[in-house]
């Protein structure tokens, strides 16, 4: 795991806005480890879940794909011309599995459901890439499969789910378990944690 904790600052205005998440403070610094990592590494993350996890998917993306809370100026020396440079933001590389609308659409329909995931995970994992699989309950086959398939590709896994973790708390490196068995409820709480992970993140790799 990475040396690199991360600012504190954002660190602890996430416990004083929701301290009910500081009984799962060692998975979320875990978490940001394992993100961390792979970055630095150069490698991508891939994000999957269902209902509203799936929304949740698309907005990680849209936070690290772009500027968050900074601007993200490319550097002087970057190869895109320019005039396009100029305009463009730095990226953390992060692929939504459930936005392959037409390829999940084929997939669920020809071959398995289950697996809609696993297939896409299978296309795009490398080794020290992170799968993050969102659910509430921690026991959707489809984001099961996908965590199986990852890791055998030597990916790495991290899971959000409710207290209980369910199949994905044996199946990922780092599981958070939010502190309520109530779907909105932890529907509610996962929102700020990826914001501080997307926040953390942008915060290590990007100047202000």
């Amino acid at each position: 795991m990475t040396v690199n904790t991360g600012n504190e600052t954002i660190w602890n205005d996430l416990f004083d806005r929701y301290p009910s998440l500081r009984v799962c403070e060692g998975e979320l610094r875990a978490a940001y480890g394992l993100l961390y990592d792979c970055y630095a590494a150069g490698g991508k993350l891939q994000v999957c879940g269902n209902g509203g996890s799936a929304a949740d998917c698309e907005h990680i993306v849209g936070e690290l794909m772009k500027g968050f809370h900074k601007k993200r100026e490319l550097p002087a020396e970057s190869p895109v011309p320019a005039d396009i440079a100029a305009g463009l933001q730095g990226a953390l590389p992060a692929i939504s599995l459930v936005s392959q609308s037409g390829l999940c659409t084929a997939f669920i329909n020809d071959c398995a459901p289950d697996l809609v995931f696993a297939q896409q995970v299978y296309g795009y994992c490398k080794p020290g890439d992170v799968l993050l699989g969102l659910s509430t309950s921690g026991n959707s086959a489809n984001v099961a499969a996908a965590a199986r398939t990852a890791r055998a590709l030597g990916g790495k896994t991290l899971a959000v789910t409710g207290e209980s973790g369910g199949r994905l708390a044996l199946l990922c490196d780092v599981c958070v378990r939010l502190p309520s068995c109530d779907t909105a409820s932890i529907q509610e709480l996962t929102l700020p944690v990826y914001h501080t992970l997307c926040a953390l993140l942008e915060d290590a790799f990007f100047a202000s």
